[in-house]
């Protein structure tokens, strides 16, 4: 995660004594607005009706854990709204999906659509020029959440401001006309949807409608016309330019990667939000409810941040687990505490499982050494861990779980977790301190045994073929093992990684950074 590499520079620099504070301009003036939502006449409106009245105290919710899907079906509700778009994210890269998607918002802008689009500034390198000229258009505002008043090389803004900068809005989610939301793992970005060149992200968002779109309108609108929230224009000075030229220049030099033509042309073939506009997608109908921090959070301090926290909803929302427990997080840093808290599951008898990335397939391999440090005394209290492949390929009959947990070259980026057959979660929270303390984090909760069953036999079906299981030998000492290798591999050191990474790892495993991972 990019603000992690950051935070962990100016640590490893000793610069963070010299941490004054930079001014940030006034919000006096800026105007305050809310969802559209309520007797919108519109396509999707129409389109979800029947359904929704005769669900009237659910939500339909639909996982969408292939890249390409996940993108088509943002791309194309975006191309549906008639009304409104919110539209929030932690990154949005200036590449081909993000230039797709900012098209899309350009074009809804011109047929008359009301665009709001809050991104958290930690993540939108080189878009500048791009988000002015889209935010001069007469229906869009674009926000930037706890912005840098340094627009040039991002960290030196740490160094004046860490208290401030090192706490991001981690959130992502689309709302369109207030019938169609999607929430979930993925940001904005090539290697999100599966269109990147190197290693992509294996991730998981749910499309929803029903009654949980109000709410996760409710959220949108909290973090919108929150105290961290600054009209762009306050921020970027505009350049002048003309949005429309702007992103037609930048997706025809995109557009002339072989790749990327092949990437646009698949994208056609997505059937998924004509098959919602018809009524022929199988939704699931079930409770669900959007837990997500306070914005305060971002400038809480101390011993108030508990008091913005979604944890507690999110702990009300599941209940006590009794029999199971699995969870997938690809940064996974449960800390002392957290160790303490799956050891105690585990004595009472819950069967507990978690995924998270191989060093080998880790992007921040600081958050390993996190992680690494815990591995004997929760494998001890009768954790079982498993430990993504970089290389492995699920079969494609698994569907979208698969998908969502593993695929040749990936890294996981999916956070969702299962309970007891009955409750699962999906969202941008993982279980680590940073996501606990520092970021903003939201996701659903559904009371689905259908969506929680899938993630427990993911556990069964998938992870043994696209993880190693780590144990401890009959000495006491790590070893992982390749359930899906024809004779069952076992090796005794960290899989795929030289001698170097992993003694990089170590000493970082010494440091006392768990707080900022």
């Amino acid at each position: 995660m990019k603000n992690r590499s950051f935070v962990l520079l100016v640590l490893f620099l000793g610069l963070l004594s010299s941490a004054g504070c930079s001014q940030l301009p006034s919000l006096e003036g800026r105007v305050p607005s809310h969802a559209l939502h309520d007797g919108l006449d519109t396509r999707l409106t129409r389109a979800t009706a029947a359904d929704v009245a005769a669900h009237p105290e659910l939500s339909g919710v639909y996982p969408l854990g292939e890249g390409r899907s996940a993108f088509a079906a943002r791309r194309v509700l975006i191309e549906a709204a008639d009304r409104a778009l919110d539209v929030q994210y932690y990154i949005w890269h200036d590449d081909v999906t993000g230039a797709l998607l900012l098209d899309g918002l350009r074009r809804a802008a011109e047929r008359g659509v009301r665009v709001r689009l809050l991104l958290d500034d930690n993540g939108i390198a080189g878009l500048d020029p791009v988000l002015a000229a889209l935010d001069a258009l007469p229906t869009v505002e674009v926000r930037l959440y706890n912005p840098f008043l340094q627009r040039g090389f991002r960290p030196l803004g740490y160094l004046t401001d860490f208290q401030r900068l090192n706490r991001r809005m981690h959130n992502k989610s689309l709302i369109a006309d207030g019938a169609v939301a999607i929430i979930g793992g993925r940001n904005v970005g090539d290697e999100y949807f599966g269109a990147g060149e190197g290693v992509n992200f294996a991730d998981l968002d749910l499309l929803a409608i029903g009654r949980v779109v109000a709410d996760v309108s409710d959220v949108f609108d909290r973090y919108w016309n929150s105290e961290s929230a600054y009209p762009l224009g306050l921020i970027v000075e505009s350049p002048g330019g003309d949005a429309s030229r702007l992103l037609a220049d930048r997706l025809a030099e995109l557009g002339g990667n072989p790749a990327t033509a092949e990437y646009i042309a698949a994208l056609r073939e997505s059937t998924l939000v004509r098959d919602l506009l018809e009524g022929r997608l199988p939704l699931e109908w079930a409770p669900t409810q959007v837990v997500a921090d306070d914005p305060a959070k971002t400038l809480a301090r101390g011993s108030a941040v508990a008091d913005t926290s979604m944890l507690p909803g999110l702990s009300a929302a599941i209940g006590k687990p009794t029999q199971k427990v699995d969870v997938v997080s690809p940064y996974f840093v449960p800390g002392e505490i957290g160790t303490a808290r799956f050891a105690e599951l585990a004595r009472r008898g819950v069967a507990v499982r978690v995924l998270t990335n191989s060093l080998a397939a880790t992007d921040v391999a600081a958050v390993h050494a996190g992680y690494a440090k815990r591995r004997k005394a929760l494998l001890e209290s009768g954790v079982r861990l498993f430990e993504l492949k970089p290389t492995s390929t699920p079969e494609a009959s698994l569907g979208d779980w698969a998908r969502a947990l593993g695929g040749s070259g990936a890294s996981l980026h999916a956070k969702t977790f299962a309970v007891d057959g009955q409750h699962a979660f999906v969202g941008s929270f993982n279980f680590d301190p940073r996501s606990a303390a520092l970021n903003t984090e939201m996701g659903f909760v559904v009371e689905s045994p259908t969506l929680a069953r899938a993630v427990h036999e993911a556990f069964e079906t998938i992870v043994p073929q696209i993880a190693y299981e780590v144990r401890l030998d009959a000495q006491g000492e790590l070893e992982w093992v390749d359930h899906g290798s024809a004779t069952g591999e076992t090796l005794r050191s960290e899989p795929g990684v030289g001698a170097v990474k992993r003694g990089t790892v170590k000493v970082l495993s010494w440091l006392p950074i768990d707080g900022l991972l």
